[in-house]
């Protein structure tokens, strides 16, 4: 497989992680958002919507989309398992995923920041935004936990711990002060003590620049 990721995308770094989870060998096909190869024809041609991830399967077919990547995964691939096989635990561990995947990664990604420059915001304004959105959806997040396990939802990092490391990755990196969200900074911790996700980690990446 090859996973066409950029080394900050929140959305590549859950695939990345639960690739790497699962076992799944891939090459990573770096393009750089941030000098526009999102927008090459040659990649507009097989993701129009000139994002990141891009996964192409072993037989050319290809998919978009970090979360519909996911659901792929955890069907075709499902051990580890991403959700739990009870539905109504499935839609919690879902909920908490979306709120992070829908809520917050939508409004805070480099193409909403660029437009709200182009508009006439400074970065300090962007950035407000930013921290804004994530505290929201933090919070929400902290009230959703499945008690005090090291996992949002069990013993074993899921959907929902895939989708919340990314975006606290953000927060770090724009300067949100996470110590309201102890829960948040418990799992954290203990999922970068798993190999696999560790080495999802944007600065483990080949394409991953000096700070």
């Amino acid at each position: 497989m090859k996973l066409y990721s950029y080394w900050r995308s929140t959305t590549s770094y859950r695939v990345r992680a639960a690739l790497n989870l699962k076992e799944i060998p891939f090459e990573t096909v770096p393009v750089n958002l941030v000098e526009g190869e999102q927008n090459a024809p040659g990649y507009k041609a097989i993701n129009p919507a000139q994002g990141v991830p891009t996964l192409i399967l072993d037989d050319g077919t290809v998919l978009t989309q970090s979360m519909a990547i996911l659901e792929y995964l955890e069907a075709v691939y499902p051990d580890p398992p991403l959700l739990p096989a009870d539905p109504v635990q499935a839609a919690r561990v879902r909920a908490a995923a979306m709120g992070i995947a829908c809520d917050v990664h939508p409004v805070n990604n480099l193409k909403v920041g660029q437009r709200l420059k182009s508009m006439g915001h400074s970065q300090q304004e962007v950035v407000a935004w930013m921290k804004d959105w994530m505290a929201r959806g933090f919070a929400a997040f902290e009230q959703q936990l499945d008690g005090a396990g090291p996992f949002a939802f069990g013993d074993q990092p899921g959907l929902a711990d895939l989708c919340l490391i990314p975006q606290l990755y953000n927060a770090h990196r724009w300067g949100l002060d996470v110590t309201a969200y102890p829960g948040l900074a418990r799992i954290e911790t203990n999922a970068l003590k798993v190999p696999a996700i560790a080495a999802a980690h944007p600065d483990r990446q080949p394409d991953a620049q000096p700070a």
